[in-house]
């Protein structure tokens, strides 16, 4: 068990670490000190590290580990399998952006690393962290909705494909809109479906929209020519309970409106979120209820973050554990392999 105060190494210094994990770890400075900033950009580093008193910079993150306890990892997708190894081989606890990595097969060695090392490894699948999950969570497995059967989810966005970064780079981040946007809803269903164990997949895959010239896009400039990811994926899901998931995400999607909905229906009612609202089938009647109030933060990454430090120090069990995330991570591949094959894929 560790001492209460934890030192933290934040390995990329790029937008969803300037924009979630920075201000939250401030939020939680009785808790935690960040020791190490990293980013392969040194003056994204420093920048980042202004947050901050005078921790220590590098563009290496092997440097980052004798400074720490634990490392929150936010580059591009490539390299979380490398660096999360790296860092539980060498003794830290490890929070890594989603998705857990590139391949299943990285995810499992991941996993098998942090095993070893007997450290921590959470997956920053933040949903589950949102108010309104965590309490979808609470009233299924209270049994308000029976056993769950079948869930759908949907992660829509109308024309926002993200012109910044590196998000539409396949070699560095493996895919598109799935990767990037529908694992959340993705891992949100199959939680909320009890994590059974995904048997069978079959999706398709687009970006006939992306790659055309003369694009609407609200969220910055995409090279129609170079586009080679996904940016409209849709599936279906088989477990080995009879559970199945419906999904559908996009980045580009001719819509009305964007959209993030998940919905899981049971033998005796069901739920929806978002918003949070409950139907039932008791005592004769069909019932609908919406909630007056939930508990818990605006800000998910807060219970996120609060969650990875406790379960640091042995005092809670993480909301998202990485086997949960290997599963994930099989349900992304077997919706890639299916596309390009033309053929449902067994996992």
């Amino acid at each position: 068990m560790m001492e209460d105060y934890i030192r933290i190494g934040i390995i990329g210094a790029g937008g969803i670490a300037r924009g979630r994990h920075i201000p939250v770890l401030k939020e939680l400075e009785a808790q935690v000190e960040v020791t190490a900033v990293c980013d392969v950009n040194i003056e994204t580093a420093k920048q980042a590290a202004v947050e901050f008193s005078h921790p220590f910079v590098t563009s290496e993150y092997a440097e980052v580990f004798s400074r720490v306890d634990a490392v929150v990892i936010c580059t591009p997708n490539k390299f979380h399998a490398e660096i999360a190894i790296a860092a539980l081989e060498a003794g830290k606890h490890v929070m890594c952006e989603k998705p857990m990595s590139m391949t299943a097969g990285e995810a499992q060695a991941m996993t098998a690393a942090a095993s070893k090392s007997n450290k921590t490894l959470m997956i920053a699948y933040h949903y589950r962290a949102m108010k309104e999950s965590q309490a979808a969570k609470k009233l299924i497995d209270a049994g308000e909705i029976g056993t769950p059967m079948v869930a759908r989810a949907q992660a829509l966005r109308r024309r926002k494909v993200p012109g910044w970064g590196v998000f539409t780079n396949k070699e560095l981040q493996g895919g598109g809109s799935l990767i990037d946007f529908g694992c959340h809803f993705l891992d949100l269903a199959v939680w909320l479906l009890g994590s059974p164990k995904p048997v069978e997949v079959s999706g398709n895959t687009y970006n006939q929209l992306s790659s055309m010239p003369g694009q609407i896009n609200q969220w910055g400039r995409v090279d129609n020519e170079s586009f080679e990811v996904d940016d409209h994926v849709t599936g279906y899901v088989r477990f080995d309970n009879g559970a199945t998931l419906l999904f559908e995400t996009s980045w580009a999607a001719n819509v009305k409106d964007d959209k993030e909905y998940c919905s899981i229906s049971g033998d005796t009612g069901g739920v929806d979120l978002f918003p949070l609202e409950v139907n039932q089938a008791k005592h004769g009647m069909l019932m609908d209820s919406t909630m007056n109030w939930l508990p818990g933060e605006e800000e998910p990454g807060l219970l996120q973050m609060q969650n990875f430090l406790d379960a640091v120090r042995g005092e809670a069990e993480l909301i998202v554990k990485p086997e949960e995330a290997v599963r994930i991570q099989q349900i992304i591949d077997g919706l890639y392999e299916s596309a390009e094959t033309g053929r449902s894929v067994q996992l």
